[in-house]
């Protein structure tokens, strides 16, 4: 079948398997160009079918020669409908791990649930023994409980009050107004439940219950913090608490840790294209704004230069993390320097439909959004047949 893009608001229906292992590849040849990484060797990706999560499992696998294992909750194809976009991101990393002589496999369920854990605990027990480094770079929306049953969904809302700034619809360039009502308790409850540390903590329990955890053994889970333009929003509304939460989670785990010399760390990365960032009010008109900036200033990262630049600059350095003074590491440092954030709150206010064409970098952020689902990239024919039915060969 002939795949096109077909757009529902702020995602995709559709995704191309031919365009998402171009997009493997991409990030494969990065990687490798940048050099041998003295990190990882058996490592586990909890959400490793896109971006960061999909940026760990190939920087470990082309930068350290980890066998990777890749958890996800992904659609696999029918016929003549295409599978999610991660389901073939996971085939064509498999496929190239393979042909590199590198152990890959992958689990595809709900990573929230017991069944899961114990399906990759038992992975790692069989095939590798132990892991060194668990990645968690979950992006769900909604949490079923694996201890109460309950279903909870998380909000993008502000506390305290109505929330009232400028957005963008990315598809069609006009600038408009947005305002969101305030969250109430249960609002907060359910997004720290579904966005916060507990799951983290859960997977970290379970593995050190199993002793499938190595010595020395790290953990990294993925937040944003974000400029003062989206704090209202973003990091001082429902999903900021969340991160406050995980943040807090890492303490905890590292203290649970120390009986094998672990660590937990939270990495802040940088803003970027995303399913999920493409559906928050404001965020894309500021990516729009950022991109034009960092480009011209040559310090553009996508995911995968953000990931290789945390293992080889942050990580595995053979030195102390570099942590702020909360613990985290910042590998937004390049985003939220002074200049660029002055830069950006100045444009901001001089943006509208008119003028973003010139202050923003709007076609970036559509060619991001585009190849989220494999389209857009050179090289690839997307007026030839292809086969939909593409399979993951760790899953049967």
């Amino acid at each position: 079948m002939v795949i096109e893009p077909r757009m529902r608001g702020f995602i995709c229906l559709t995704a191309h398997p031919v365009g998402c292992e171009q997009n493997v590849k991409n990030q494969i040849a990065y990687v490798k160009s940048k050099g041998e990484i003295e990190g990882p060797k058996r490592v586990l990706v909890i959400g490793a079918s896109t971006g960061f999560g999909l940026a760990s499992r190939i920087t470990s696998a082309f930068g350290s020669n980890a066998s990777t294992i890749g958890v996800f909750f992904e659609k696999p194809p029918m016929e003549g409908k295409t599978a999610s976009p991660g389901w073939y991101n996971s085939a064509a990393f498999e496929k190239e791990a393979h042909k590199s002589g590198l152990y890959a496999k992958s689990i595809n369920g709900d990573a929230f649930s017991k069944e899961v854990k114990q399906q990759t605990i038992d992975m790692i027990k069989s095939d590798l023994g132990q892991v060194d480094l668990i990645i968690y770079s979950l992006a769900s929306p909604v949490r079923l409980h694996p201890e109460t049953g309950v279903l909870h969904r998380s909000t993008l809302k502000p506390i305290g009050s109505k929330f009232t700034n400028k957005t963008v619809d990315f598809h069609t360039g006009k600038v408009s107004e947005v305002s969101i009502e305030p969250a109430n308790e249960d609002d907060i409850t359910n997004t720290v439940v579904v966005m916060g540390g507990e799951d983290w903590a859960m997977w970290i329990d379970a593995l050190k219950e199993a002793d499938v955890l190595a010595e020395n053994v790290t953990t990294i889970a993925y937040s944003y913090i974000g400029p003062e333009v989206t704090e209202a929003v973003y990091r001082k509304g429902t999903i900021g608490r969340a991160k406050d939460h995980l943040e807090a989670t890492a303490f905890e785990i590292s203290d649970a840790l120390q009986d094998i010399q672990g660590k937990a760390y939270v990495s802040v990365n940088k803003a970027l294209v995303t399913q999920a960032s493409s559906a928050i009010p404001v965020i894309p008109l500021y990516i729009s704004l950022l991109y034009k900036i960092m480009k011209a200033e040559g310090i553009h990262e996508g995911c995968i230069e953000q990931i290789q630049r945390l293992y080889a600059d942050r990580l595995y350095t053979g030195n102390t993390v570099p942590t702020d003074d909360k613990g985290r590491i910042r590998i937004d440092d390049w985003e939220m320097r002074s200049d660029v954030q002055e830069r950006i709150a100045k444009l901001w206010d001089e943006s509208t439909t008119e003028t973003l064409v010139e202050l923003g970098d709007l076609a970036g952020y559509k060619q991001d959004f585009l190849n989220l689902f494999g389209f857009g990239f050179g090289g690839v024919d997307y007026l030839a047949d292809v086969d939909e039915m593409v399979q993951v060969p760790s899953i049967k």
